[in-house]
């Protein structure tokens, strides 16, 4: 990566003496003249690969040019992260990426990219809102009750996630900073296994996207006690927020998904990404898909999205740090 940096600050002062702006290239309408690859480093199926294909159908309908999705899974979603970082800063390369962008430096002693230098923010795309779920068979039906139970109960509450250092993973360990309870972490290798987990009461609960769980909780096999995000979801609009239900002020995680490109995509070829998918994103179409499975539309600036995936790098951090969760 130093090696391709250095090669593109030379191009870069080069043509700056010669008077030509870098950016003219992007200017001149030929981007983008073949595919697109929207890489999703997480297995087809979940709410990444969802809006990692609505981002494709989006850049495919408004650019002329057929855009495909490439899933890219494993560790903890680094693999397809660094196959992007180290992509040619083109514009023909751009990743779906969710949380685990920025919580990962909280867990992996050394990372094959840095989240902030390698990457060109473009757009947050969507958030899903998470719901703490346990077995409808549990004693329990509120917050209150939930933490009552796991300060009372003989055996550790055990909660699933769909790996350590995932968002649910850490909405699990904010909950427990917050009120002191604990709780044993059940780490399940990726979201198939968690909610069959759930529904056969190998694990007590977890905080998990509400996507993956509505229909367990509208056929009453599975019980939503509270909603993670700052505000109640559009999809279970009688669930309280974990802030109010505690009360817990402050609390609040959601799972966000964004869009990002290689570090020197070009500012035009950037600016002309973003303004596709906030055209995507306000689709009536698209809301009318995404409703009904909990995963609510958000656009943002370029800045916007640098300013959530800064701040929440910090987050995060202090979340593992409070655990006593030490990188590996």
């Amino acid at each position: 990566m130093n090696a391709r940096r250095s090669f593109l600050a030379g191009t870069a002062a080069l043509t700056l003496l010669i008077g030509i702006r870098p950016s003219a290239f992007a200017q001149s309408g030929t981007w983008p003249d073949r595919a697109i690859k929207v890489v999703v480093p997480f297995p087809p199926g979940g709410s990444a690969d969802i809006l990692g294909r609505l981002v494709a159908d989006g850049l495919t309908h408004t650019t002329g040019q057929s855009a495909i999705v490439e899933n890219r899974p494993g560790a903890g979603a680094n693999i397809g992260t660094e196959y992007v970082a180290m992509a040619k800063p083109d514009g023909y390369t751009i990743l779906l990426q969710s949380n685990n962008h920025v919580s990962n430096p909280s867990f992996f002693l050394k990372l094959p990219y840095d989240p902030v230098k390698d990457f060109e923010p473009v757009s947050l795309v969507g958030t899903v809102p998470m719901v703490l779920t346990v077995n409808a068979n549990k004693p329990v039906t509120n917050l209150k009750e939930f933490l009552a139970w796991a300060r009372t109960k003989k055996d550790l509450v055990t909660f699933g996630s769909a790996g350590v250092g995932t968002p649910h993973h850490l909405a699990a360990e904010l909950l427990q900073a917050m009120t002191g309870i604990k709780m044993l972490h059940v780490p399940y290798k990726g979201a198939a296994q968690l909610v069959p987990a759930l529904l056969a009461e190998e694990v007590d609960c977890a905080i998990w996207p509400v996507n993956s769980v509505i229909q367990h909780i509208k056929a009453g096999k599975l019980r939503a006690i509270a909603v993670s995000a700052s505000t109640r979801s559009s999809i279970l609009p009688d669930i309280p927020t974990i802030a109010e239900a505690g009360p817990l002020p402050g609390y609040s995680l959601d799972l966000w998904l964004g869009v990002l490109a290689p570090a020197g995509t070009p500012r035009p070829i950037v600016d002309r990404l973003n303004a596709e998918i906030l055209k995507m994103l306000r689709d009536p179409k698209v809301k009318e898909k995404l409703d009904p499975i909990g995963i609510e539309p958000s656009g943002t600036t370029p800045e916007k999205f640098a300013e959530v995936i800064k701040s929440d790098l910090v987050k995060y951090a202090k979340i593992a740090k409070d655990a006593n969760i030490k990188p590996e």
